[in-house]
């Protein structure tokens, strides 16, 4: 999945049609400086932030929030090449090894530093979109703390210790971040949790790794939810409710926390 997004903003240059979410919309998630500036502008909370433009300014960041941080570049897999600093030192050896692994780094393909909350709770989103307006999504809880790469985490669906306050500001973001970006077919959410206040890592136009899980978990395919009409909604509840023609389907387990 990484690659067509990779590519798609050079399709669309040279005038190749792409189907499903736009190249821009696909720039405006993968592209960090532009991801956050997105956040800002629709009010949904996210750690602080900078656009790295030297080192200098990145070490006076880091010093002013207070380390550990993250530092995140653009227009990767999920998870590669993100890491968390605790000292100037490590930011240091991370930018040199960045460069050395070929890791771009420009204005085209910023790194965001942002800061790292310890002891939260990461929390994983599945979802499909149509035209901006979600089908279907499944929340899922990362048993280790914030900062185990999503590929190498221990996922649990449904989640176990998360709030009702939690899920539904959960969902708030997923509707926002959806018509916001004009989603066309699957996404994936990363958000961060501490103490009932969630904040978004990012966001991925395009299957996950835990896409197939959900949707072996849960018995629905969501890959063919946006092909499939009447399905305007499927909310994952005890009873989930396909809002155009008052089908429900049972689950089990019961509780989805949705």
């Amino acid at each position: 999945g990484q690659i067509p997004n990779n590519i798609s903003m050079s399709l669309h240059k040279q005038n190749v049609k792409v189907i499903g979410t736009t190249p821009e919309m696909i720039d405006n998630a993968e592209n960090r400086y532009k991801f956050s500036r997105l956040l800002d502008t629709i009010n949904i909370n996210q750690p602080k932030w900078k656009e790295l433009i030297s080192i200098e300014e990145s070490i006076n960041f880091c010093e002013d929030v207070g380390y550990p941080c993250l530092v995140r570049p653009s227009y990767v897999l999920s998870g590669a090449a993100m890491n968390v600093v605790n000292n100037n030192n490590d930011l240091k050896d991370y930018l040199s090894n960045a460069l050395k692994n070929r890791i771009e780094i420009s204005k085209d393909y910023p790194v965001v530093i942002s800061k790292y909350i310890l002891d939260a709770k990461e929390i994983e989103v599945d979802a499909v979109a149509k035209n901006g307006d979600v089908k279907i999504y499944a929340i899922s809880e990362h048993v280790e703390n914030a900062g185990v790469h999503s590929g190498d985490a221990t996922l649990i669906l449904p989640p176990q210790d998360l709030t009702n306050n939690t899920i539904e500001k959960i969902k708030i973001s997923i509707y926002k971040i959806a018509k916001e970006l004009m989603i066309n077919g699957p996404f994936n959410i990363q958000f961060i949790a501490k103490d009932d206040d969630i904040k978004v890592i990012e966001c991925n136009l395009r299957a996950s790794r835990s896409f197939p899980f959900v949707s072996k978990t849960l018995d629905i395919n969501f890959a063919i939810v946006n092909s499939i009409d009447g399905y305007d909604e499927v909310s994952l509840t005890a009873n989930t409710h396909f809002a155009n023609n008052s089908e429900e389907k049972n689950i089990s387990p019961s509780d989805f926390g949705l």
